[in-house]
């Protein structure tokens, strides 16, 4: 069992969202439901809400440098939540820092292409973070059109998800979760390890606010992983969560709306 003893430090680098329920703000929401010490290294600052992004402004090279070193040099994170970075300048700062700092734990979010197969990040930025961010991440967790994205393939089936997991195992060596969602396998989602293949059944919970689950997924892994759990355990239990926060059915803003990730606290405070 692991030590709980201590708040597990975990570091989120990704990007800002102003509405608070994705990025920054949803990971570090997260972290504070699943008992770690959630620590930050901003990309992004981005205008956005429920409806849609306004504006992005993505920090400097040395100011994100800055921020990764005033962690790792005094609270060293026992994991590391790795967000939406969609330059290749911040990309490289960041595979400079974690291989410096030898941080372990590392949970790779690859932000590359949404639901809706729309592209996020130019493929020079794809590049960068194929080819420096993944051998240094522990697992990555991509969705249908980033994993059809990273492999050249068309995923309809089960078996799909399977040999497009063992095909990015094999070029980057990183662990990867492939999330299913509703188009795919329902909303069951595969791990391969390098070794084996896991399946986590997920409970489909008809509810149209999903604005930030990836973040809260991959946060919710990592913190997981602090803790001392190993992949799948760690995995297993943050499917459990976000399907607590789902389920608990908050209903805010004009569009997608965010989780409640405090779903499961129970503070005197909070009254």
């Amino acid at each position: 069992m692991p030590d709980r003893s201590q708040l597990a430090p975990v570091l989120t680098i990704a990007g800002s969202d102003s509405s608070g329920g994705a990025g920054i703000q949803a990971d570090l929401k997260t972290m504070q439901a699943n008992g770690v010490f959630g620590m930050s290294a901003v990309t992004a600052l981005t205008a956005q809400n429920t409806t849609g992004v306004t504006s992005i402004m993505n920090v400097t090279p040395d100011i994100l440098a800055d921020q990764i070193d005033a962690v790792f040099t005094d609270i060293r994170p026992q994991a590391v939540k790795i967000g939406m970075v969609s330059v290749p300048e911040l990309i490289n700062v960041i595979a400079d820092k974690l291989e410096f700092y030898r941080a372990e734990n590392v949970v790779l979010d690859p932000v590359m292409v949404a639901t809706s197969g729309a592209k996020l990040i130019s493929d020079d930025a794809v590049d960068v973070l194929t080819g420096r961010l993944f051998p240094l991440a522990k697992l990555i967790t991509p969705n249908i059109p980033e994993t059809e994205a990273l492999t050249g393939m068309s995923i309809r089936s089960k078996e799909d998800m399977e040999s497009a997991a063992r095909k990015i195992y094999e070029k980057y060596g990183c662990s990867v979760l492939v999330k299913g969602g509703h188009s795919i396998n329902d909303a069951n989602d595969m791990l391969f390890d390098g070794e084996n293949v896991s399946w986590f059944s997920g409970e489909r919970i008809e509810n149209p606010n999903t604005h930030g689950t990836g973040c809260t997924l991959s946060s919710a892994i990592a913190s997981n992983l602090a803790k001392g759990y190993d992949i799948e355990t760690s995995v297993q239990r943050a499917k459990a969560y976000i399907s607590g926060a789902l389920a608990a059915m908050l209903d805010l803003g004009r569009g997608s709306g965010p989780l409640n990730h405090g779903f499961d606290i129970d503070s005197r405070f909070m009254i």
